[in-house]
């Protein structure tokens, strides 16, 4: 690995609970954290204070809005950085991402690509037209890394329950006042953040890409306005469809055991859930030998949950001009906002997902 330095933008929960492990069990294969920037002094020192405490030596070094010699500008002109990562508010992450991109800095941006999908064509855009040569700027969306939904999506490629008929994805989540990240700007405005994972799990497993959806979506707590669930009925590729119910607004902390993703094929079906950091995949294939009844065989598949540390360590083999996983392209994960937003806005009316990605409309 190269001995060019990383950054980290934004000191927030997600950064020093996912970032600073990831980067601690990464080891050599990263570069050496050598700054962190936060609107605030207060949260600068905070997060580098955590990182020498769980061995990240030296401490980066610490930059705020609150010194003009010590700012994000500041952090951008030294030469000894060459990648960063954006973990900030996601209204304010296009406009980091492209000027880290003119301060000639990697980008690796944290998920959703951007607040919508016209902001993030036309972010896109500009990478492409301005920066794309030159530098590598990915999302970091963690399920789409993560090796439980890899190892999903390669079963199915490889015909393991046949061809995919239909699926389904439930998530049911509790989030009340006092959850830690309702209290950040993460989830205080409104934005597309919540249920991209979700989408970007879909993604990663399926055959074939989301294409349609018509779907409702409404309020079921005021304190997570403008909306906290959506159900979709959902068409992919060219013969398959789902469900998806996506919900932050369920009434309790304890949610049912239906959780999960189940994807049916011709010949079995698989189904992924994620239980104390582990995402397990039970694999039941139906086996037909003739004069015989059919039989069903089970498969099982359990992976760590690392999803960050994967997308860490491909970003950063792709900045150094190593063939890494195929992950984090931005126009992706655009596709993960584009459903969200559809989601959202559909009322009912079929949409058109490749027209929104590629239209903005």
């Amino acid at each position: 690995m190269s001995t060019a330095g990383f950054a980290i933008l934004g000191a927030g929960i997600f950064a020093k609970e996912a970032h600073l492990p990831a980067l601690l069990a990464l080891g050599s294969d990263a570069p050496p954290l050598r700054a962190v920037y936060s609107r605030s002094e207060k949260s600068s020192h905070e997060f580098s204070d955590a990182a020498a405490a769980m061995g990240l030596t030296p401490a980066p070094a610490i930059y705020h809005d609150g010194d003009p010699s010590m700012d994000l500008d500041a952090l951008l002109a030294r030469t000894d950085i060459t990648a960063v990562a954006v973990v900030l508010p996601i209204t304010l992450q296009p406009s980091i991402i492209l000027k880290a991109l003119a301060a000639g800095k990697h980008v690796l941006s944290e998920k959703p690509v951007a607040p919508d999908v016209a902001g993030g064509i036309s972010l896109i855009k500009t990478y492409d037209e301005k920066y794309r040569k030159n530098l590598v700027w990915r999302v970091a969306e963690n399920f789409e890394a993560e090796p439980g939904f890899r190892a999903a999506g390669e079963a199915i490629a490889a015909g393991k329950i046949g061809k995919v008929v239909f699926f389904k994805a439930t998530v049911r989540n509790y989030i009340d006042v006092e959850n830690k990240y309702y209290k950040t700007p993460w989830r205080t405005v409104p934005d597309l953040d919540g249920g991209v994972h979700t989408i970007a799990a879909l993604r990663t497993m399926l055959p074939e890409p989301l294409t349609h959806l018509s779907s409702f979506a409404s309020l079921n707590h005021e304190y997570l306005k403008p909306h906290d669930t959506i159900h979709a009925v959902v068409k992919a590729g060219s013969h398959f469809h789902g469900l998806v119910e996506l919900s932050f607004g369920f009434p309790s902390k304890t949610t049912p055991a239906a959780d999960g993703f189940v994807i049916t094929g011709t010949e079995g079906w698989l189904t992924v859930n994620s239980a104390k950091g582990v995402l397990r995949v039970v694999i039941k294939r139906t086996v037909k030998a003739e004069g015989k009844p059919t039989e069903e065989v089970e498969e099982v598949i359990e992976h760590r949950a690392k999803g960050v540390e994967a997308e860490f360590a491909s970003f950063f083999d792709a900045t150094v001009g190593k063939t890494t996983l195929d992950i984090g392209d931005p126009l992706e994960a655009l596709k993960d906002v584009a459903f969200i937003q559809a989601g959202l806005n559909s009322g009912g009316e079929l949409v058109d997902l490749g027209q929104l990605v590629s239209e903005g409309k």
